[in-house]
């Protein structure tokens, strides 16, 4: 036992000593205390590396706590800062090639000693500085100046996600990997492979640091698959180098054995390249074809269908991306659990342990050039910057299985001519994956432009119409009334195909989703890092001072479980068109800037907020996913149902034989069922029609329709409301009028029923508008830039609150939340702010503001008013009555006000009625937030 001790011991030494050995090459790892200043002058100061001013707590102590666009940083730092370091550079290392590595930094420069070595720009790529004409055996001082500052481009720092406060922040340090590394004179430059799936072999490059004196040295090649059950071992491949030459490409037949990587299976290979007694180089990848087939994309001829998440950078302790393969592994793996298969990089290329991460996950990944904004050739020092960063991210990042897709950048404007010019010179030197000019270049007005691989895009070309849209949900300022989902009878039917027969190439929904939920206050807790939740607090104290503090969490959940509902109606919708390849949802998770966007079902940190279970979004997010297709979800008793099933089935195995079984549920009782045999084929499948009439109910109910594929775990379900065919509105003793007038006075003051049903025109500005779904991304923003460009901004509301066991719905099932059934009610509503009341007076329905505003918002709400009883409903129910929903929801509150449950437990004068209606509404100092998108 102590001899395997003291082995052991010595291993450990021997890794994490003062030289450790990397195959032939030596590494000096400068990780541990560096000296620090601000001015090149005065290093009396030291922080630790790898880490940022942020980490070490250096910079101006940040005193606005009133911050609300981003998490707030408490050390903020833009500028040059210096980091120097003594090193004793050992005995054997003299006459090697001695560079110094730094895998993640800004803009920067190195000195050795005094004597200054050079400069790098990189954002996406390590830095690498080549030290040997500067460095002898012996104690050195080697100085990086770091730049996060004026030596990034403005237009870069102001925007992309690589640098942008709203995202990773704009940090100033090294990250990742430092050393210093020494290498044989002759040594591996580099090692590209180029994988052949269909051909099961791989041409592989490899370039040589010499071209002279090298004739007769042996370079053997092997292969074995690390990372999977089955394994498999190539046959060893031996050549000679020659004089005058340093790059050698051959192919490496990997034989009929050969294992392919893929989302489902991502086999890894890795690739030994020696040259014999000299130096040694590993590079893993992956033998997979990702092409264009037709208008979608496949993966060695299967084809796929991307179901992505958009990346924003968010890391809230630390400020600045993981570098650590673990932490992205578990990253994609928590992707993985919710179906997810495919990331895109707003504006930012991650770091080489994410491409690692990805590779032995199974993801498809989309980096970006670092820039949100516009392409012009006059704008030299930022297109030269962008394509020295883009031109290193291929040369470093290409081998990963995981890079299929590449875009120019996030929402560009500009010289089109110039962004061909960036894809042509890319796709010269690389032609491992498929480009894109952007993501939504121009916002999709121009939709597919020639010499695209692919389109990223919200749209297929401009229309005044919904017939070009490739996602369900928009800003108020980019679509009348916020698109499809939020001005549409809600229905199974409809789909993207419209616009997506406009395009020659395979189309992604750009930023899918964006349906806002209230924050959840117990998040802050979390933040222990560099990063303060100071907007968390601001939106929590607003709350407080409206006297709402109590209704956070019911907030939280009720606008959450609805997020969920809309993201699957908006994925479903994506997977019910034929020539859809994909989405990329904005997004699985939150993000922390623009506003504070509090989008996803995950928080900032990926975990989870409790609104669904995984194993439940997958039911709509799969490879396999049944789908319903009918033309509404509200029913009468006796109608004929009539339905398609289909199935969008991306997977990689043949569904041929298989059968769907659907049942139709009434709680737990089977009203109806079936199975349809499914036939062969891959994309969106047809199984078969199914009609039947729907059952005579006497009271309102809410059904489930399941869908299942026999054999497999690919399920999915369906909320039906089915209402009684003969029901009556039964006004019985209840009084109903639209004014509040003598009239409707006096019968308070008689002790009547009176059910109040407003018209709008009379309401005034004490009302908001009616929003069916969650508001888009976050309020402040795209109600800035509406006001700005003359448009009708969004009401800006979450979706109600409601206590499904209270008496007004005995005859209409609803859940604490909206759902479809709401929609004539809610898109007819005009919600009264109800500040004014009491803080304990809570309306029956309450609609959730936004943390902008946060109004009391009442659409239904009931009171004593002198003898009389009176119930107040802020939408019109006449007009509402002509849907099966809207004329039971007018019933059911009828049924309730005649019978002995309608006893309303606040008394209030007439003057606070009048003073609700009438009053003054208050005013907002919301400050403007702009995007750069719609300058």
């Amino acid at each position: 036992m102590r001899k395997f001790y003291l082995i052991f011991l010595l291993g450990v030494i021997s890794v994490c000593g003062f030289a450790a050995h990397s195959g032939n090459t030596e590494i000096m790892d400068l990780k541990g205390k560096w000296n620090f200043s601000f001015d090149n002058k005065t290093y009396d100061d030291e922080v630790i590396l790898p880490g940022t001013t942020d980490t070490n707590r250096k910079g101006k102590v940040n005193e606005n706590r009133n911050e609300t666009t981003f998490l707030s940083r408490y050390y903020k730092f833009e500028g040059k800062a210096w980091y120097s370091k003594d090193v004793v550079i050992p005995e054997n290392w003299d006459g090697k090639v001695i560079r110094l590595f730094m895998e993640r930094t800004r803009p920067t420069k190195v000195w050795v000693d005094d004597k200054y070595v050079g400069n790098n720009s990189y954002l996406s790529t390590p830095h690498v500085y080549d030290l040997s004409g500067f460095i002898t055996p012996g104690k050195h001082r080697i100085t990086v100046m770091v730049d996060n500052g004026d030596g990034i481009p403005s237009q870069i720092r102001s925007s992309s996600h690589a640098c942008t406060e709203s995202t990773q922040t704009n940090w100033n340090g090294i990250i990742g990997r430092i050393e210093l590394q020494a290498w044989n004179k002759l040594h591996i430059k580099s090692v590209q492979v180029y994988p052949d799936a269909e051909k099961r072999l791989a041409r592989v490059r490899i370039e040589t640091s010499m071209d002279k004196g090298i004739a007769g040295e042996k370079v053997v090649m092997s292969a074995e698959a690390f990372n999977t059950k089955k394994k498999h071992s190539v046959k060893l491949l031996e050549i000679l180098l020659e004089d005058g030459k340093s790059v050698y490409e051959l192919d490496y037949d990997f034989g009929k054995k050969a294992l392919l990587w893929s989302d489902a299976e991502p086999a890894l290979y890795r690739l030994n390249v020696s040259i014999v007694g000299k130096d040694e180089k590993s590079v893993n990848f992956g033998l997979r074809n990702f092409e264009v087939d037709g208008m979608l994309f496949s993966i060695n001829g299967n084809k796929t269908f991307l179901r992505g998440k958009h990346d924003a950078c968010v890391f809230p302790l630390t400020g600045y991306t993981a570098m650590d393969v673990e932490e992205w592994r578990r990253y994609f793996r928590i992707c993985k659990e919710y179906g997810i298969n495919h990331c895109r990089f707003h504006s930012w290329c991650p770091p080489k342990a994410c491409f690692d991460a990805a590779d032995l996950e199974g993801i498809f990944l989309q980096p970006e050039l670092p820039i949100w904004g516009s392409f012009k050739k006059e704008s030299k020092e930022l297109m030269d910057f962008l394509m020295n960063d883009g031109m290193a991210i291929q040369n470093e990042y290409s081998n990963h299985a995981s890079f299929v897709l590449f875009a120019l950048g996030n929402e560009l404007s500009g010289d089109i001519n110039v962004m061909k010019d960036f894809v042509n010179k890319f796709r010269e030197v690389e032609k491992r994956h498929l480009y894109a000019y952007g993501s939504n270049i121009f916002l999709g007005t121009k939709g597919h432009v020639p010499g695209e691989d692919f389109l990223v895009t919200c749209r297929v070309g401009w229309a005044k119409d919904y017939s070009t849209h490739a996602r369900a949900s928009f800003s108020f300022a980019d679509a009348e009334e916020g698109g499809y989902l939020n001005n549409t009878y809600p229905n199974l039917v409809m789909n993207f195909d419209s616009a997506l027969v406009k395009s020659k190439v395979p189309v992604i929904g750009h930023e899918t989703g964006q349906f806002q939920t209230y924050p959840n206050f117990d998040e802050m807790k979390k933040y222990t890092g560099v990063l303060a939740p100071w907007n968390f607090e601001v939106f929590k104290n607003r709350l407080e001072k409206a006297g709402m503090a109590d209704k956070a969490k019911d907030f939280f959940r009720a606008s959450g479980a609805w997020s969920v509902e809309l993201y699957r109606a908006d994925i479903e919708m994506n997977l019910r068109s034929k020539y859809m390849s994909g989405f990329q949802l904005l997004d699985l998770q939150d993000y922390p800037g623009q506003g504070s966007a509090y989008v996803g079902i995950l928080d900032a940190f990926m975990d989870s907020k409790g609104l669904v279970k995984p194993e439940k979004w997958r039911e709509f997010c799969s490879e396999v996913v049944p789908l319903l297709v009918t033309e509404k979800y509200t029913w009468t008793g006796r109608e004929n149902f009539k339905a398609e099933m289909k199935v969008a089935n991306y997977g990689y195995s043949s569904l041929k034989g298989k059968t769907l079984s659907w049942s139709l549920k009434d709680g737990g009782k089977v009203l109806s069922g079936g199975k349809l045999r499914l036939c062969d084929g891959q994309g969106l499948l047809d199984a078969g029609k199914v009609e039947m009439q729907l059952p005579d109910v006497r009271k309102a109910c809410k059904m489930e329709l399941t869908l299942s594929v026999n054999g497999t775990s690919y399920r999915n379900s369906y909320p039906l409301w089915v209402y009684p065919a003969e029901k009556k509105l039964e006004k019985g003793n209840v009084e109903v009028v639209r004014k509040l007038d003598g009239r409707t006075l006096g019968l308070l003051a008689k002790g009547a029923k009176v059910l109040f049903i407003p018209e709008k025109v009379d309401c005034g500005d004490v009302t908001v508008g009616g929003l069916f779904q969650t508001d888009y991304w976050n309020y402040r923003m795209f109600k800035s830039i509406c006001d700005r460009i003359k448009k009708p901004a969004s009401p800006g509301t979450l979706g109600i609150l409601t206590n499904p066991e209270h008496p007004v719905f005995g005859d209409f099932p609803t859940e604490g939340h909206t759902n479809w059934q709401w929609y004539p009610v809610i898109k007819n509503s005009y919600p009264i702010i109800m500040d004014n009341m009491p803080k304990d007076y809570y309306p029956i329905v309450q609609v959730i503001d936004n943390v902008e505003r946060n109004h009391k918002l009442g659409l239904i709400f009931e009171m004593k008013v002198g003898a009389g009883k009176l119930l107040v409903c802020m939408a019109d129910l006449e007009v509402t009555r002509n849907t099966p929903e809207g004329f039971q929801l007018y019933a059911s509150i009828l049924d309730y006000m005649n019978s002995a449950d309608f006893n309303p437990g606040r008394t209030f004068s007439v003057d606070v009625l009048k003073n609700l209606f009438f009053g003054e509404k208050a005013g907002s100092d919301m400050k403007v937030l702009e995007n750069i998108s719609y300058n």
